[in-house]
């Protein structure tokens, strides 16, 4: 049986999301797009809500596309607000429309949102050495700098607590405890 950081329980989903995603570097704008809208609409909820919810969110949100999103009008809104699928909560949602806008916005600025978002690590992974998971903390000096940085950009929805749950998802660090069989793993 393998070793693995305890908090996906016994839930498959979680369990399968931690084995095969969870800190795992992700490069793709299309994919750290997803998994910002997905933090961001978390806030104040548990992820395995919002994972449960996932694919509804990938059907009502056009597939994570930032170009479709950003051009959502107030129609559009009112139409994700009926949605049962999906977390419907106006601020959200509304976050999730001019995040895509200023997702755009960065892009185009720096050529890739990848390039942009990974500067705060230095374009590597932060390897960490946790050997308990009451050792992993709610936020660090890098997703304190992203969460001012996209704040002052205009993004929502995006505090620095949720910034390092998105540091964590998207393998800009590596929070697997090092018992864990997937902390040497992602590190290769």
């Amino acid at each position: 049986m393998k070793k693995r950081c305890g908090w996906p329980g016994t839930d498959q989903l979680y369990i399968d999301y931690h084995d095969n995603e969870w800190g795992t570097p992700v490069h793709d704008d299309r994919k750290i797009f997803e998994f910002l809208l997905l933090e961001s609409a978390q806030a104040g909820l548990s992820w395995i809500t919002i994972l449960r919810k996932r694919e509804n969110y990938r059907q009502a949100f056009d597939g994570f596309d930032p170009e479709k999103i950003a051009l959502y009008d107030s129609k559009k809104v009112e139409e994700l607000l009926q949605n049962p699928g999906i977390i419907r909560n106006r601020k959200k949602i509304e976050s999730a429309i001019n995040n895509a806008r200023r997702f755009l916005e960065v892009r185009k600025e720096f050529g890739s949102f990848d390039k942009y978002i990974w500067s705060f690590t230095g374009g590597c992974p932060i390897v960490n050495s946790w050997k308990e998971l009451k050792e992993l903390p709610a936020g660090s000096p890098e997703s304190d700098k992203l969460s001012k940085d996209l704040k002052t950009r205009g993004f929502k929805f995006l505090g620095s607590t949720t910034c390092y749950a998105h540091m964590q998802a998207t393998g800009m660090v590596n929070d697997h405890v090092t018992c864990c069989f997937r902390h040497k793993q992602v590190q290769a």
